[in-house]
């Protein structure tokens, strides 16, 4: 079987599980007539948001293929039609999976609202099964999209690249679009609800409350999907670039990480298969064995695939060869689950830094809000240590490519990593459902132990979702480096040139710059709907006592229309800098830049998703009944500090991610221009 054939098969073995998955799930029960009314409500907030969404992208999509296009009619330079083509089908590819994530993600939160009626365990399986198809459709559609273009346009990376490229503009809108979306609608309701109200979370009374849940399903669904397929895919590109460059199309190093892809689609189905399928009691060591069980399966599979393929090859007067490319991999794979695990201790109500975090919230929200700043400044030690190792054994056993490769290696059980991250929001939509259609208290306390551990694990997501993201930047840095050398021959990056410099600062402060775009529009966005809500409050009779109905549309359509218009330009913005740095300083001052911008970006990152997080959990673990518990001056004081941390976890860290990928990729993509312009 030759490795297309292999990456395309274990593509359709995705998607077929993914089908039946689906199926499963929608022959489920909805709950009664309130709990499918709140349903729909989220169901059509989340279609009309990545609607308009997806029309903004289009147009710039179209004037990308225009301008890639017309350089293949005026340059030779390997950029045309077909580039266009390629970035077309990875922006496809990207907004297909995000939407069908997010369409069965909004159907499964009434029915694991419905399971909760019957237990623990029945309602794990059905939002379970819902993250499921969020990660074995992204690999799967990604996957698959990927070999079409590599069928079609035979390997080229000066084509094959654009896939990569579409893929991460998609991300790049749907992750700082919906980020924006739901942490002003997040920070909307909790500010006058919580703080203000003094009414429990989700209560229909408030009328942010349905723009929270859509928030959940079009940012930690639709865009986190998005996000990490373009990790994905990169990481392939990454590799097949480098290894092309080292040999030639159809080579081992080209097929080597499309097995790899391939086992690691079948090494996630299993994963699933055992969170299904074993009767564990506890849900997070259920979804842990899951991972565990797949990583396992991913390591013996990747030394067999190495084994068998024999690869040996030079870079420089080096040789690389033997079991050195499964060292790399499995370095990459390693650093994934340990990044992932500092995530939770730093983020975890179950470890002692967040309780000391909560406990501080007993002295005023002041108080709690640099704690949380310091325990996010503190967990960036271990990633860069991690990533720093990871750098060094992949480079130390296959140089280059090994690089590339480790960044695959990280990616290689998305399938599974991703399924147990996304079925976090369906369990916080069946929570709310619950609230909303006043359902038994057992069936929220349920439900709450389900979104306890999606906390966790949503932690995990992103710590390993940045780790990811940097080391796919990284790979594709290196294939940018590689590919200027080719075209201009030895390409040295001196710390005693000046342009190299200039680039490195320019782009360390553009993660700062980018972050300052999303938080000034999530607050801009949030003093919308704080106000709407203290509106409807004040002027809707008999809100507060039950007698009425608040007007969530309104707070949807607010949200909707802020968020589009507030993720343009930072959109733009990340696309058209690289651009200028490489046409106006060169290829040298872009390398800086590139690097400038990880370096920074990277730690900002981790900072403000484990910042965020921990004062989340410090709010979450008062609220289950310590220092005073809810309405308390600490609870208080807590929720505050949660306002304050979630656009820094939902919309700030997660959109650097993609920044770095995309900035990256698009110098990858253009670096033939660079290389003959300057």
């Amino acid at each position: 079987m030759t490795a297309i054939h292999a990456a395309l098969l274990a593509a359709i073995l995705s998607i077929v599980t993914v089908f039946f998955l689906s199926l499963s799930i929608m022959r489920k029960q909805q709950g009664n007539e309130l709990m499918v009314k709140v349903s729909k409500a989220i169901q059509e907030g989340a279609q009309i948001f990545l609607r308009r969404e997806y029309t903004i992208v289009g147009f710039v999509v179209i004037v990308i293929m225009i301008a890639f296009t017309l350089f293949g009619y005026f340059f030779d330079i390997g950029i045309n039609w077909k580039t266009a083509i390629s970035f077309f089908i990875g922006t496809t590819v990207s907004a297909l999976a995000g939407y069908l994530a997010m369409w069965v993600g909004t159907r499964a939160n009434s029915r694991t609202a419905a399971a909760a009626m019957t237990g623990l365990r029945p309602a794990l399986e059905v939002s379970f099964s819902s993250g499921a198809v969020t990660g074995l459709s992204i690999v799967g559609i990604g996957l698959l999209g990927f070999v079409i273009v590599y069928v079609l346009f035979k390997g080229n990376p000066l084509n094959i690249t654009g896939y990569a490229m579409g893929a991460s503009l998609l991300a790049l809108f749907a992750r700082a679009g919906g980020g924006i979306f739901t942490k002003a609608a997040d920070m909307g309701a909790d500010l006058v609800g919580k703080v203000e109200q003094g009414i429990p979370e989700d209560d229909p009374r408030n009328a942010a409350v349905i723009a929270d849940n859509v928030g959940d399903n079009v940012g930690d669904i639709a865009g986190l999907g998005a996000d990490l397929l373009e990790s994905y895919v990169e990481s392939i590109i990454a590799c097949i670039a480098i290894g092309i460059s080292f040999t030639f199309i159809g080579s081992k190093l080209v097929d080597l990480p499309l097995f790899i892809a391939a086992f690691g689609i079948v090494a996630s189905i299993l994963g699933v298969l055992m969170v299904k399928i074993l009767p564990v009691k506890s849900p997070q060591n259920s979804l842990n064995l899951g991972v565990y069980t797949s990583a396992a399966i991913m390591i013996i599979g990747s030394f067999l695939i190495v084994k068998f393929l024999n690869i040996s090859f030079s870079e420089g007067s080096r040789m690389y060869g033997g079991l050195g490319p499964f060292w790399a991999i499995l370095s990459g794979l390693i650093t994934g689950l340990v990044i992932g695990l500092v995530s939770e201790f730093f983020s975890s109500e179950k470890f002692w830094i967040v309780k000391k975090l909560a406990e501080s919230a007993q002295t005023g929200p002041a108080i709690v809000v640099v704690n949380g700043l310091s325990i996010g400044m503190q967990s960036t030690v271990f990633p860069v240590l991690a990533i720093s190792g990871a750098l060094l054994v992949s480079f130390y056993f296959s140089g280059m490519y090994g690089v590339a490769l480790a960044a695959l290696g990280m990616l290689s059980i998305l399938g599974i990593t991703l399924s147990v991250d996304s079925y976090g929001p369906v369990v916080d939509n069946a929570g709310g459902i619950a609230e909303m259609a006043k359902l038994e208290p057992q069936v929220r306390s349920i439900t709450d132990k389900l979104d306890a551990v999606g906390n966790t694990t949503a932690a995990i997501g992103k710590g390993f979702a940045i780790g990811s993201a940097a080391f796919a930047a990284l790979g594709l840095i290196t294939a940018f480096i590689v590919t200027i050398s080719n075209i201009k021959g030895e390409f040295i990056l001196n710390l005693e040139d000046p342009k190299l410099i200039a680039g490195l600062l320019i782009g360390g402060m553009i993660p700062f710059l980018f972050s300052s775009m999303l938080a000034s529009a999530v607050a801009k966005l949030s003093f919308r709907i704080v106000n709407e809500v203290r509106r409807q409050f004040k002027e809707i009779k008999g809100l507060m006592e039950g007698k009425a109905e608040a007007d969530a549309t309104r707070c949807v359509d607010i949200a909707t229309k802020g968020a589009i218009n507030n993720m343009i330009v930072p959109g733009i913005f990340a696309i058209v800098v690289p651009v200028l740095i490489g046409f106006t300083l060169g290829p040298v001052s872009l390398a800086g830049f590139l690097m400038g911008a990880l370096i920074t970006g990277f730690m900002l990152g981790i900072y403000t998703a484990n910042a965020g997080a921990a004062l989340d959990n410090a709010k979450k673990y008062i609220e289950d009944g310590h220092f005073g518990g809810k309405n308390s001056p600490a609870h208080k004081a807590a929720v505050i500090g949660d306002t304050v941390g979630d656009p820094l976890k939902d919309t700030v860290g997660p959109s650097i991610n993609i920044l770095i990928k995309l900035m990256s990729v698009i110098s990858l993509v253009l670096a033939p221009v660079f290389a003959r312009l300057n």
